[in-house]
């Protein structure tokens, strides 16, 4: 076979095989388990089922604002419908997992996993492998995902994701403090646990760049002049002019205000002192010079700086028990023009410690619903969110719970003005997804008790499946005729323009984009479907049902901004290979 003739998909695998070879070659240290012991039966029957999306129109809370969707059912199989719909267009995941801790919060084929369980740790890991494996696939390039976790799973996530990620791509292990240190639990117990974890991982560190907390750059510390009152003594140390003014040739005068071609003067010790040019100008130049020049002196080193200066102030010693010495630079030429043009900003590095516990105390109180066991504080989840810069991210989170991040999103949009979207994806189980996170959700958008509403569209789906187990022309037959919803899930185009028996029409008049599908096997409105779609100028996807990989275009010649392709052969290849990278090792 010739390079050119094969596909984008095999040759993605290709990669992705030699990727794997070379890890186990190299022998690197790593995470092993007991895999697949006893198959989760969810990830079965993605191979017996295709997974697609129901529209719940009842429960859509159709309002001003941006587009959010609630999907309901298993984890696995939404993220096997958003690896179609959403594949490589996610900026930021965070998800809650259950914690694994024994106490009911785990369940395994429809089991509690007991903490007496032998196989405890390698069926979360099975589980949350899959999912994670699935959710890399999702994110953008520049995308991140967070994962809370606390002692009972953290050193194996860790693991998990350094195999999946990268361990390069690891961006910071978050210490949050969840509880008061002095509240204890259970007396009986000897220690008091306050601690849980976020785990943070780029989908490419090289392509994430943090949105880091900033301030404005002061010169408030820009208050100092150095006078120069005799010429001094030259000399020269590896090629760097060097002149040395003795104590009485040279003073400082302290300014009452700060200005702009003033200097500030910095202790050269710490990591200055080891780290940098200026420590290696203090060890060098300096520190040999004491006993030629003496105590209190002013060296002027030329080539140093980047202020525009041409050089840099330090002082020597003051009397033999002082070791260390001051520099002084003048403001960086970079954040002079950016002062003169009203834009300087100093950034900060991220923590990684928090204390959240206040927030956690009073977290029965967020979203006027009554769910504790694993909730977590919104003021948190925006501060994780935020991370990304993109103020139009779409978030998701596949362990939704009580929906508290899609109560984040819409109320640090309600601060910044941003437009970000969520995308919540939890199962029913005890009608979680119906009386927890779809209320919580309708609380926050439409308001509760003394609360304003927060304007947003929210759409509920659901999860059900289409039959893999006939033939290949039943199921292209079955999953065209009920693969709609998804397909304007994917386009973000709800709505309608045209809907009858055999063709749909859906839009985005925002956007300006179209979505048009065309499913009848017969094709008897055929050439109507053709006339409708001509009159449309703006840009349009169009899907339209063939039994093999190939349609042809011929008809579309009149046809302006469209994109083609077949269905449902392309929603089959990429279920098939989600089955094939959940059975990977």
């Amino acid at each position: 076979m010739k390079f050119e003739e094969i596909k984008e998909e095999e040759l993605e695998e290709l990669i992705e095989y030699i990727k794997n070879l070379d890890e186990q070659k190299s022998g690197k240290y790593g995470l092993k388990w007991d895999r697949e012991k006893e198959v989760e039966k969810i990830v079965e029957k993605c191979d017996q089922s295709i997974p697609i999306l129901k529209e719940i129109k009842d429960k859509n809370l159709e309002h001003k604002g941006t587009e959010n969707l609630l999907i309901e059912g298993d984890n696995f199989h939404s993220l096997s419908v958003l690896y179609y719909t959403h594949k490589e267009a996610i900026d930021v995941i965070y998800i809650d997992p259950p914690y694994n801790t024994g106490n009911k919060d785990f369940m395994y084929n429809d089991r509690f996993v007991e903490i007496e369980d032998g196989y405890r740790h390698s069926k979360w890991l099975n589980f949350m492998e899959k999912r994670l494996k699935l959710a890399k696939k999702l994110l953008k390039p520049d995308g991140i995902i967070m994962i809370s976790i606390d002692d009972n799973e953290y050193a194996q996530l860790k693991l998990l994701c350094d195999r999946i990620f990268g361990e390069h791509n690891r961006l910071s292990i978050h210490h949050i403090q969840v509880r008061y240190s002095d509240k204890t639990l259970n007396e009986k117990n000897d220690w008091q646990p306050v601690m849980e974890y976020v785990l943070i991982y780029a989908k490419n560190s090289n392509e994430f760049h943090a949105n880091k907390p900033r301030e404005e750059y002061s010169i408030e510390k820009f208050d100092t002049e150095i006078q120069e009152l005799a010429k001094g003594e030259e000399f020269e140390i590896k090629g760097r002019k060097v002149t040395v003014f003795k104590k009485g040739e040279w003073k400082i005068i302290t300014h009452k205000k700060p200005a702009l071609n003033l200097l500030k003067g910095t202790w050269v010790s710490g990591s200055i002192y080891t780290g940098t040019g200026n420590g290696t100008m203090v060890q060098n130049v300096i520190e040999p010079r004491t006993a030629i020049d003496g105590y209190e002196c002013l060296y002027k080193i030329e080539g140093l700086g980047e202020d525009g200066l041409g050089y840099r102030y330090f002082t020597g010693p003051k009397k033999s028990t002082a070791t260390r010495s001051m520099m002084y630079s003048g403001v960086p030429l970079t954040r002079r023009r950016q002062i003169e043009e009203g834009e300087a900003l100093k950034y900060k590095s991220i923590p990684n410690i928090y204390d959240y516990s206040p927030d956690f105390g009073n977290i029965r109180q967020e979203g006027g619903i009554a769910f504790n066991s694993g909730k977590k504080p919104i003021k948190m989840l925006k501060e994780l969110i935020n991370y990304h810069k993109n103020k139009n991210a779409v978030v998701l989170d596949f362990f939704a719970g009580s929906g508290s991040t899609g109560h984040a999103v819409l109320e640090l949009n309600k601060e910044d003005g941003g437009h970000r979207q969520f995308i919540l994806c939890t199962n029913n189980e005890n009608k979680i997804c119906e009386e927890i996170t779809y209320q919580r959700l309708k609380n926050v958008i439409e308001g509760w008790g003394n609360k304003k509403g927060i304007e947003s569209t929210l759409r509920y789906y659901k999860t059900e499946f289409i039959n893999n187990k006939g033939t290949k022309d039943q199921l292209y037959y079955d999953l065209t005729e009920k693969c709609i919803p998804m397909l304007c899930v994917k386009r973000a185009t709800f709505e309608k323009v045209i809907v009858n028996n055999e063709y749909v029409i859906y839009s985005n008049k925002e956007k300006n984009k179209y979505t048009c599908v065309y499913f009848d096997i017969l094709g008897t409105q055929y050439g109507e479907f053709l006339d409708k779609i001509k009159e449309i100028k703006e840009d349009k996807q169009l899907y339209i049902f063939t039994l093999g990989d190939y349609y042809d275009t011929s008809d579309l010649k009149e046809v302006e901004n469209y994109s083609m392709e077949p269905i449902p052969c392309k929603i089959v290849e990429l279920y098939k290979k989600i089955i094939k990278l959940s059975k990977e090792d």
